[in-house]
């Protein structure tokens, strides 16, 4: 059993999916902040690797990846970083959460779309979101490849998506669905009622997976308001926001996470 799926057999409410930027705010951080975010309450890390042209990104995510990729990382070089990430060699027991690689297509196409996933694969990520592999490629020749390499995929649906699209794509899926809260870039402002409504309404089509409610959620109400109706959600600028800012973090993503959970 994956251990997205293994995670949603012992936890089925207020599941945290927090998000950050692979070599932001250093290019070496990657693995100090994912440390942080386990040691303080994260249930899973949405590892995002970043890119110059991230069309569902807002401006914070965006100016992160601006900044990783300015710091160098690479798609080769988070591999190199995340080696032995499941087993620390501090001797500390590594990172045992699930990771989930958050991207676009066009890097990991140059990367090798079979290498990028046995590679993924080999240093034990979980799952992946590539927003913009359509479904019928998926279905006809990524998927899969994606299978083979036991990965979980994610597919994102948001409050325009069509009943028969959303129970398509809930088959498709494995781990989690993304429910994204508005049809918007990460980190803007969401009414949270529409989005209730939106969100009583994917509880009503008893999908096959769990769902994780993704954009706009930055603190613990607006949490709140979504795990009332879904199984969780995702973070993803507000933390870039703290991360930002000068300090350690280990004690930035302890006190951010703390603001979150109750």
């Amino acid at each position: 059993m994956s251990r997205i799926k293994n995670l949603f057999q012992k936890k089925t409410n207020n599941v945290l999916n927090v998000y950050c930027t692979a070599g932001f705010p250093q290019l070496n951080s990657t693995i100090e902040v994912m440390k942080a975010l386990q040691e303080n309450g994260a249930d899973i890390i949405e590892l995002g690797m970043p890119y110059s042209d991230p069309l569902a990104d807002g401006p914070v995510i965006q100016q992160s990846s601006s900044i990783a990729l300015a710091n160098g990382m690479t798609i080769k070089k988070l591999f190199e970083q995340l080696k032995n990430f499941r087993n620390s060699p501090l001797g500390d027991g590594g990172i045992s959460i699930p990771v989930v690689l958050m991207g676009y297509m066009n890097p990991v196409l140059q990367y090798g779309f079979e290498k990028f996933c046995a590679d993924a694969a080999a240093v034990g990520i979980d799952g992946l979101i590539l927003p913009d592999l359509p479904e019928h490629e998926f279905e006809t020749e990524y998927g899969a490849i994606i299978k083979k390499q036991g990965l979980d995929f994610i597919f994102l649906v948001t409050p325009e998506t069509s009943e028969g699209r959303i129970r398509k794509l809930d088959e498709l899926s494995s781990g989690f669905l993304y429910a994204v809260s508005s049809s918007s870039t990460t980190g803007s402002d969401k009414n949270m009622t529409d989005v209730n409504n939106y969100l009583q309404k994917l509880k009503g089509l008893s999908l096959k997976n769990p769902v994780l409610v993704g954009f706009g959620i930055r603190d613990r109400a607006t949490f709140e308001t979504a795990c009332a109706n879904a199984n969780g959600a995702i973070i993803g600028t507000a933390y870039i926001k703290a991360l930002a800012e000068p300090g350690n973090v280990a004690d930035i993503t302890r006190k951010f996470l703390e603001t979150i959970r109750v």
